[in-house]
């Protein structure tokens, strides 16, 4: 006799949870109760939601999974950072990291097992993607981070930041599921606007987010404003020419009215002469914004080196000059390959599938 297979319950709406009640002759309000235990209180067994019957929780065991991760492994840096590696249900692996500064902790969650785009600085884009995160997985990763704040900093989690394992915007419709159970009052409950997805620049989806009139924030992995250089940093980009980025970008504000940030890190011998300089600056007059200078952390790629600390000046500087915002971001947790481009370095790398 063939097994009936189980659905993620997590995977249905609310509408379709209290459904299934009123369709096993229950009351449709069951299922505003379990919505409840799965997205507010992040529950992640049956037994466990108390304020149901013994027979309504077997029924629910009956038919659904509750899929969850396990923190396989954790490590903590020697500024606080913490990094998570992932084992999902089905035994692959992302990382998520846990960012404590002294007036807010932010969580950096990944949307993909691996990625799905190839900049050659970043050792996530290594790993092909092997599939999509699903929307409770992502969630997951926020609820994990939250209670992780709490015991370790003895605050709640503050931010949240899209800028782990791969690229949210080629996760559209799980990202913003994941999102809206995170802001919504019978979810998380935390504000859109502390909220920020980064994207390497896919403007068709930077166009579909102004036009879904997201509350959250946009930030553009650049890295440089020269179509041969960024083509040669991320190959992707010939198939998303700066010109289109521009137009979806100008759109977004336009959309919005949300300033849009830049993330660039500048690297020797490869963007950080004066041409690059006022690439960037020309860049930045499409619309506001702000630019963040990010400090490079190394792969283990010699061809990607640190640009000489004069010439990250000088950006900043001609940045200023045109009062265009600019801020010097330090890298965190360096020293367990939890910073920005370094998730899944070392061992993850090749051990994606956990026995």
């Amino acid at each position: 006799m063939k097994t009936k297979t189980k659905r993620n319950i997590r995977s249905l709406s609310l509408e379709d949870l209290r459904l299934f009640f009123t369709e096993n002759k229950d009351q449709a309000f069951r299922g505003d109760q379990v919505y409840q235990w799965l997205w507010k209180k992040g529950i992640h067994n049956f037994k466990g939601m108390t304020n149901l019957s013994k027979s309504t929780r077997s029924l629910l065991e009956t038919n659904f999974v509750i899929n969850h991760f396990d923190i396989f492994h954790q490590q903590k840096s020697n500024d606080g950072t913490i990094k998570n590696v992932l084992k999902l249900y089905d035994n692959l692996v992302v990382e998520s990291v846990l960012i404590p500064t002294e007036n807010r902790t932010t969580a950096c969650v990944s949307s993909q097992v691996g990625c799905s785009l190839d900049c050659k600085f970043c050792a996530t884009a290594q790993i092909r993607r092997m599939r999509n995160l699903n929307a409770d997985e992502i969630f997951d990763q926020v609820v994990a981070m939250d209670q992780q704040s709490r015991l370790y900093f003895d605050r709640p989690l503050s931010n949240i930041v899209f800028m782990g394992m791969g690229e949210p915007l080629m996760n559209y419709k799980n990202m913003i599921n994941a999102i809206d159970k995170i802001t919504q009052g019978a979810g998380l409950g935390m504000s859109p606007s502390r909220i920020t997805v980064s994207t390497s620049g896919i403007p068709k989806m930077i166009k579909k987010m102004a036009d879904d009139q997201v509350g959250f924030g946009l930030a553009v992995s650049l890295h440089s404003a020269r179509q041969n250089i960024r083509e040669k940093l991320m190959p992707f980009a010939e198939k998303f020419p700066l010109n289109d980025l521009a137009d979806a970008i100008k759109y977004w504000f336009d959309k919005t009215a949300k300033a849009v940030t830049y993330e660039y890190v500048v690297w020797k011998g490869i963007n950080d002469d004066d041409d690059d300089i006022n690439s960037l600056v020309d860049f930045c007059k499409i619309s506001p914004c702000k630019v963040n200078l990010i400090e490079y952390n190394p792969i283990g790629n010699d061809q990607f080196i640190q640009a000489e600390k004069d010439r990250i000046k000088a950006y900043e500087i001609a940045l200023q000059d045109h009062r265009i915002t600019v801020t010097l971001r330090r890298s965190r947790g360096k020293d367990i390959d939890a910073a920005c481009g370094q998730l899944a370095n070392k061992s993850e790398r090749t051990q994606v599938v956990l026995p």
